[in-house]
């Protein structure tokens, strides 16, 4: 008779494929109780078959993942990447478009700034989208209001990034007292800037920005969309020049 070590992995997985079939024939109690007592010798003999299979089935929901997220990308590609309402920077013609979700209050993205400005300096086919989303506190929300503003008034973007590097990159919680301040310092006109705050696009491109954000599942900041990849949190300045190069030719290194 075949020993326990054995048999039991076969049976194992004939329990498990069988599941669905057994809900129609059932097995009698007495073979329900011998299959569970060989599993659970066999499992209590090697644990380590359960952490293969947690480990494969992270693997399998991970991919189920990125398929979700692919398509989505694929389903909202022109707002994600081609949006007014996005502020540009880069090559506006770039072969790669790399788009960062952020909130003016998050750690993350003071950090994950220096890697924007790192990419855009080193790579000069990359096509950079800043994309306001304010999920912190409603100091964010004020913060992502007056950038808005500053790009209806600055569509080339060279004034929203001075704008930009000077709030993120500020002391201090964001809100719109600091946002208003590190426009005059930037240079805005700031009575249109008080006139664009009351727009309704002010509302229109936070919105958007919203709907982008749960359409992909994103839920926390800073999140990209590095061509049709979803990249929820920051990642470093390695892991993001890895997927450009993913994006942009199939490797890590193009």
């Amino acid at each position: 008779m075949p020993s326990i070590r054995l048999l039991a992995p076969a049976l194992f997985a004939f329990a498990l494929c069988a599941a669905p079939v057994a809900s129609a024939q059932s097995f009698s109690d007495s073979q329900k109780t011998d299959i569970e007592a060989i599993i659970k010798t066999y499992l209590v003999s090697h644990p380590e078959v359960l952490e293969e299979a947690m480990t494969e089935l992270n693997k399998r929901q991970a991919a189920e993942e990125s398929k979700k997220h692919e398509a989505s990308v694929s389903e909202n590609a022109s707002t994600i990447f081609n949006s007014p309402r996005g502020v540009m920077l880069g090559n506006k013609d770039g072969d790669v478009t790399f788009v960062e979700f952020f909130d003016y209050n998050c750690g993350y993205c003071k950090r994950a700034m220096a890697d924007m400005m790192d990419l855009m300096k080193s790579d000069p086919k990359l096509k950079v989208v800043l994309k306001e989303f304010p999920v912190l506190s409603p100091g964010s929300v004020e913060a992502a209001q007056v950038a808005v503003a500053v790009r209806m008034q600055d569509p080339g973007g060279k004034k929203y990034l001075d704008f930009h590097q000077k709030l993120l990159g500020g002391r201090g919680p964001a809100d719109k007292a600091h946002a208003m301040a590190a426009a005059k310092d930037a240079g805005l006109d700031m009575a249109r800037l008080e006139k664009d705050l009351a727009s309704p696009e002010v509302k229109a491109t936070i919105d958007e920005n919203f709907k982008l954000a749960e359409a992909m599942g994103m839920n926390g900041t800073p999140s990209y969309v590095i061509g049709k990849e979803v990249v929820v949190g920051a990642i470093g300045l390695d892991g993001l020049k890895e997927k450009i190069g993913l994006a942009r030719c199939g490797k890590a290194t193009c």
